[in-house]
């Protein structure tokens, strides 16, 4: 009997590692819950490149990490919050993922956090940039590598914001456009410049004809030597080309604008010398990081890494560095290690503030030259605005 006995408890023992191993050996499971079809495809592509790019280099190339796989899982939002409601409990409860990255549109993006207190799993927000999302919507299971509105309506507000300025505003009528101009106005109230006219269009707008006229009147009352239009515009129909068939110039108004994909500044060649500030360019950081991203992007794409591409490593890199420090993916593990956690990224250092999870992080401020060989206007870094140089307002 204590032969069988002894049997059994090897057996039982042996049994055990052989499980503990399969149970190590399982793959963590991200989701990538985004709008690979509609408006914003092409930021989608890029921000999926970016995602898998920063898992592979954050590994080493191995896709592994503690000694397990990472498995990435695509849903599809098209760009509808309810649908990206759904995908996302679909995610952390049938496919059980360890989290989930996304999405692009800030209105999905503020449909999805609600879903991921439900489940109380981390949500890591990239690139979708309202304020509202790491501000009035923020549950603690968020966390954001994407830069917020307030990020770039400070460093914009720097760009623009010399005395004598008077500043309108052009934007999508949505939470994206909203927020980004509420956060601007904020900023460029602590300059010496004026916002004098807001404008807000649908997103499918096609015709500026008449916000332009509406943004011109009030320009044209304004008092000030200087007079700028601000557009805060995401997705196709970016209205700066636009905007300039109906020569503001002659009415001594200049435009400007934030950074954007390079097929979007296209129309910044027609605007040498426009100033704005950008999340990213790939010429301009220097680190060890984003010059992997920009060799091997060029190698493997023929074309240098884009806006969203770099949001989607730093989204990669971020996952991997958190994993790191919680090998067990449990969720209070993850939050606990994400907080106040610095990485690298090709923008240079990023730390996630325990406060609202918001990544803080460098912005650039630029001027556009033009050079005839180039597709796009370029934007020529004038200073780099680091973490410790931004007061970013805690929202939530």
């Amino acid at each position: 009997m204590r032969r069988h006995i002894g049997f059994a408890a090897a057996t039982a023992a042996v049994l055990g590692l052989l499980g503990g191993t399969a149970l190590a050996a399982e793959p963590y499971k991200i989701a990538h819950v985004y709008g690979k079809t509609g408006p914003f495809e092409a930021y989608a592509k890029q921000s999926h490149v970016g995602l898998m790019m920063g898992l592979e280099y954050a590994t080493g190339g191995s896709m592994e990490v503690n000694g397990r796989k990472i498995e990435v899982i695509e849903k599809d939002t098209q760009l509808k919050p309810d649908l990206g409601k759904t995908l996302l409990a679909e995610a952390y409860g049938d496919d059980n993922v360890t989290l989930a990255v996304g999405p692009v549109s800030s209105g999905v993006a503020l449909a999805m956090l609600p879903v991921a207190q439900e489940y109380e799993k981390v949500l890591l927000v990239e690139p979708a940039v309202a304020d509202s999302i790491t501000g009035s919507a923020w549950n603690r299971y968020v966390f954001r590598t994407g830069r917020n509105s307030s990020q770039d309506a400070i460093s914009n507000a720097v760009a623009l914001g010399q005395a004598g300025n008077c500043v309108a505003t052009l934007a999508q009528d949505y939470a994206f456009g909203r927020d980004g101009v509420a956060a601007f106005k904020e900023a460029l109230g602590k300059t010496k410049a004026k916002l004098v006219f807001e404008e807000y269009a649908p997103q499918d707008t096609a015709d500026f004809t008449a916000p332009a006229q509406r943004l011109f009147d009030a320009l044209g009352k304004a008092d000030c030597p200087r007079k700028i239009i601000w557009v805060v515009w995401a997705g196709k129909g970016n209205p700066l080309g636009k905007l300039k068939a109906l020569s503001p110039e002659s009415r001594g108004v200049e435009l400007a604008s934030g950074g954007n994909i390079l097929a979007a500044m296209a129309a910044y060649k027609e605007l040498p010398g426009m100033e704005g500030a950008t999340y990213y360019y790939h010429d301009i950081p220097k680190n060890p990081v984003n010059d992997w991203l920009v060799a091997e992007h060029t190698k493997r794409f023929d074309s240098p890494p884009d806006f969203f591409t770099a949001g989607g490593m730093s989204a990669g890199i971020a996952v991997v560095e958190a994993l790191k420090k919680a090998p067990s993916g449990e969720t209070e593990k993850l939050i606990a290690a994400m907080e106040g956690m610095e990485f690298m990224t090709p923008k240079g250092t990023m730390r996630f503030r325990k406060e609202d999870h918001q990544a803080l992080q460098s912005m650039f401020h630029f001027k556009i030259k033009v050079d005839p060989a180039v597709a796009w206007g370029i934007p020529e870094l004038v200073r780099e605005l680091k973490i410790d140089d931004m007061d970013i307002p805690i929202r939530n």
